[in-house]
């Protein structure tokens, strides 16, 4: 028996959301996505190149509730959190109804570092969020792990890409923008270390030519939890996820597979 015939109890599960950025390729090519580099203290995913995101909370929930109050509640939640963390994380304000400069952007992830809570800072500076503009992408929730997040993942597109980001230089090391092929390149160089679910969405990221390709195959597709399962192959364990949720690549030798 291993911690795939053993999953931690339900209780443990922590919600936590993630955002996918888009911005247009400098040249022309392929977009390109707001990658973190997290740093090696942490507990999950030390030093992995991951999506920026974190945990639900619950002044993110009160917020969702506050804003949308008719909205599928775990969805709004889900939606702040992400836009939070992107702004902690990142120094970026995303799903904003209209665009805030440089200096304001980072006057208020001050604001939300002291604080704590998104509330403050769209009471602060007026903001508006436009929650819709996050499109649902995926919703992974690996059981087996010790401490699994039931982790949703939004696109989010920021057209040009003429933007200020620092790192937070906490959790994170560093912050950089590449697109989803090359960052599956640096991944099986050794530049990169992702994480099975990360290394999942970039294939799967990697399929599109812009953020409107990727939003109509997100928007044609319903989200459905995926939590990876072990299979038994000609003596081997693979790690796998369900067909037929748009991943080109649904498998992996577990011995190869980078898990947190």
């Amino acid at each position: 028996m291993d911690e795939f015939d053993n999953p931690p109890p339900i209780q443990q599960i922590v919600p936590a959301a993630t955002a996918v950025i888009f911005r247009k390729g400098p040249a022309g090519g392929a977009p390109e996505l707001l990658m973190v580099q997290r740093t090696r203290e942490m507990r999950f995913a030390a030093n992995a190149a991951v999506f920026p995101g974190g945990r639900v909370d619950p002044a993110d929930r009160v917020l969702a509730a506050a804003l949308a109050p008719h909205a599928d509640a775990e969805l709004a939640a889900a939606r702040i959190a992400a836009i939070r963390e992107t702004l902690e994380e990142t120094g970026l304000a995303v799903s904003l109804r209209a665009p805030v400069a440089a200096e304001e952007a980072a006057a208020a992830r001050a604001l939300l570092i002291e604080q704590g809570e998104l509330a403050a800072v769209l009471d602060r500076f007026g903001w508006q969020l436009d929650l819709d503009s996050l499109v649902p992408f995926a919703r992974w929730c690996p059981r087996e792990l010790e401490r699994p997040f039931d982790t949703f993942f939004f696109l989010a597109d920021l057209g040009t890409g003429e933007v200020d980001i620092t790192v937070d230089a906490t959790e994170n090391s560093r912050l950089f923008w590449l697109s989803a092929a090359e960052a599956l390149h640096r991944a099986e160089t050794g530049e990169l270390h992702v994480i099975f679910p990360t290394r999942r969405n970039l294939e799967r990221l990697a399929q599109f030519a812009s953020f409107a390709e990727a939003r109509a195959h997100a928007e044609a597709i319903p989200v459905r939890t995926i939590s990876p399962t072990a299979q038994l192959r000609d003596g081997e364990r693979w790690l796998t996820i369900p067909e037929g949720l748009g991943y080109p690549v649904t498998s992996e030798p577990l011995s190869r597979a980078m898990r947190g």
